[in-house]
Parts: C-alpha cells; sequence; structure tokens
C-alpha cells in the first residue's frame, strides 16, 4: 500500500512586536536626539559653525531646548490621534534631552560670553528681560529632570507628581517669550510664528481635553 502523507503541520504563528516596543527603538530614538549634540561638537573642533561660533553654539543649543519641548508636548496628543499609546514610553527621554540641551545652552552662555564669571552673570542677567526670562524656564525645567524618574514618581505620590509636572507649560511658554525677545532685536518674527502656533496647537489641545472632562 502506498504510504498515507499526513498534512504538514500548520506553522505557529509568529507574533512581531509593533516597531514602537521593539527593544531597539530607545536606542535608536537616543542616537537621533544625540545628533545635534554630535553635529555641534563636531562644528566647534573642525571651526564650521561660521564666523561667530560661540554665537552659534549658544543659539543652536537654545534652539534644540525649545524644539525638544516641543516634541515632549506632542507626545500625548499624538497617541490620541493616532491611537498609538507606546508613543508615551519615549516621553521621558524626550523631556530629558530638553533638559540636556538647555544645560548646554547655559554652559554655552556662562563660558563664551561670561567666561564663567559668576558675578557678570548675576548682573546680566535681571538687567536682560530675554536673559532673565531664559533662565526662569532653566529653573523650571530642573525639578521636572529631577523627578522624571520611578523613585520620584512614588515618593511623591503619582497626582502631585502630575501637577509638578505641568510646570512644562508654563517653561515652553517661557521659551518661547525667550526666543521672541531674541529676535525681536533683529525683527525676525518668522521662525517664532511657527514656534508659537505648535505651541498653540499642543496647549490648545490640552485646554480642550480638560473642559471636556470638566
Amino acid at each position: 500500500m502506498s504510504a498515507v502523507l499526513k498534512p504538514a503541520a500548520a506553522s505557529p504563528t509568529v507574533r512581531r512586536k509593533p516597531l514602537l516596543l521593539h527593544p531597539a527603538a530607545k536606542p535608536l530614538l537616543f542616537v537621533l536626539c544625540a545628533l545635534p549634540f554630535a553635529w555641534l561638537f563636531y562644528g566647534a573642533f573642525a571651526d564650521t559653525l561660521g564666523p561667530n561660533p560661540a554665537e552659534a553654539l549658544i543659539r543652536a543649543t537654545g534652539d534644540w531646548t525649545l524644539r525638544f519641548l516641543c516634541i515632549t508636548l506632542a507626545v500625548t496628543p499624538l497617541r490620541t490621534w493616532t491611537n498609538q499609546p507606546a508613543l508615551a514610553r519615549f516621553r521621558r527621554m524626550l523631556g530629558l534631552f530638553a533638559f540636556f540641551y538647555v544645560v548646554l545652552h547655559f554652559l554655552a552662555y556662562s563660558w563664551l560670553d561670561m567666561s564663567f564669571d559668576l558675578d557678570t552673570i548675576a548682573h546680566d542677567i535681571p538687567k536682560r528681560p530675554f536673559a532673565l526670562v531664559g533662565f526662569a524656564a532653566f529653573v523650571l525645567m530642573i525639578p521636572l529632570a529631577a523627578t522624571s524618574f520611578n523613585r520620584a514618581i512614588k515618593a511623591l505620590g503619582a497626582k502631585r507628581w502630575q501637577a509638578l509636572h505641568k510646570l512644562v507649560y508654563a517653561t515652553v511658554l517661557l521659551g518661547l517669550l525667550h526666543f521672541f525677545w531674541m529676535k525681536a532685536a533683529k525683527n525676525n518674527f518668522a521662525e517664532v510664528s511657527v514656534y508659537a502656533v505648535v505651541i498653540a496647537v499642543l496647549l490648545g489641545w490640552r485646554v480642550k481635553q480638560a473642559l471636556q472632562r470638566a
């Protein structure tokens, strides 16, 4: 008798993780967030930052701070609009990179403009409104970065932690005002308008959500 051929067993279905949950997603995001720093670091040593490298470093680190604040604020609306809850796992890293670039911004100002002279810095910041507003935004970001860890959330409690991290709204508005005053000196408002629209959309969405819940 001819052998009875048995049907081949169906291969088990392999479930692939979504890209946002892939183990390589966070390391990839880290590399992407660090690219502006790498570019500035290379430019400083290769002398490719233009005729005024000090100003270029100060401006660029400030720009990237504001950009990362906007990107961080965009995570929650994007998570809702795209129905991708996994986006929330990147918010902490993005916020910490915003703090990283504001630290670089303040260090570049303190070093390249003020030569780390604390007396000069202490007198310079209060007498210039745009510098005072920028410094206030920097100070507000310190507790946000310091509590961006699981232990801090447990120590503060979820409600107090969430209340504290609403300081990011004041921070981004102060950052926008800082940027506006800096650009106003050169009568250049094109970039300011773009940031203002983006921030208005991101904060307006939150106001709408809060009103709907109320």
